[in-house]
C-alpha cells in the first residue's frame, strides 16, 4: 500500500498525547514540529523555558507564514516518509495542513481527538505537570483557535476519536483507525 503521513490534532486536553502514543507503539516515525523551536533555541544558546519557546515561536510566525513549522520540518518528514509511516506531532495551523496535503495528497490523513470542553478543562486543571488555571484554560482555547488556526485541521479531519470515556476506549479507537489506515 505504501507509506502514509498522519497528523493527530485536537484542542488542549483532548487526549492528543495519548493517541499519539498508540501510533508510536505501531512503529510510526515521529516528526515533532516543536523540535524546530528547540533546535533554534539551542542554536542561539537559549535556556529551554516556556517563555523562550514562546519568543522563538512568535518570531517564526511573525512574518505571517502559518505553514512555517511544516516548511521547516519538511526535510525530516520527507526522510521519515522514505523509511515508513509518519506521525506528525503538533500540526496546528490551517497553513500547515494545506502544505502537507499539497505534498502528500491522499497519503496524508488527519485524526482529530475531541471531547467535551468540561472534560478537557478538568483534565488540564488537574494534570500533574503544568496544570492550568481556569483562566489559562480559556485563554489557551482562544489562542489555539484565533492565533494558531487550529480549528481548520480539526474540522476537516479524516477520522475522529471521541475521548469522553476511558483510556482503554481511546486506545481501542486509535488502534482501529491505525488498522484501517495500514491494511
Amino acid at each position: 500500500m505504501g507509506n502514509i503521513v498522519v497528523a493527530v490534532v485536537g484542542m488542549p486536553g483532548s487526549g492528543k498525547t495519548e493517541a499519539t502514543a498508540i501510533f508510536l507503539k505501531n512503529k510510526f516515525i515521529n516528526v515533532y514540529f516543536g523540535e524546530v523551536t528547540f533546535d533554534e533555541m539551542k542554536k542561539r544558546g537559549m535556556e529551554q523555558t516556556q517563555a523562550n519557546e514562546r519568543i522563538v515561536r512568535n518570531e517564526f510566525r511573525a512574518g505571517g507564514d502559518m505553514a512555517i513549522y511544516a516548511k521547516l520540518s519538511m526535510p525530516k518528514i520527507e526522510e521519515a516518509y522514505k523509511n515508513g509511516n509518519v506521525l506528525l506531532e503538533s500540526l496546528y495551523t490551517w497553513g500547515e495542513y494545506k502544505l502537507i496535503r499539497e505534498r502528500f495528497g491522499d497519503r496524508f490523513f488527519v485524526v482529530a481527538v475531541v471531547c467535551n470542553k468540561a472534560i478537557r478543562r478538568d483534565r488540564l486543571l488537574t494534570r500533574p505537570h503544568r496544570p492550568l488555571t481556569a483562566e489559562e484554560f480559556q485563554t489557551r482555547n482562544y489562542s489555539q483557535i484565533e492565533e494558531l488556526q487550529q480549528g481548520g485541521p480539526i474540522a476537516i479531519a479524516d477520522y475522529n476519536i471521541l475521548n469522553n470515556g476511558s483510556m482503554k476506549e481511546l486506545q481501542q479507537q486509535a488502534q482501529k483507525i491505525i488498522d484501517t489506515l495500514t491494511k
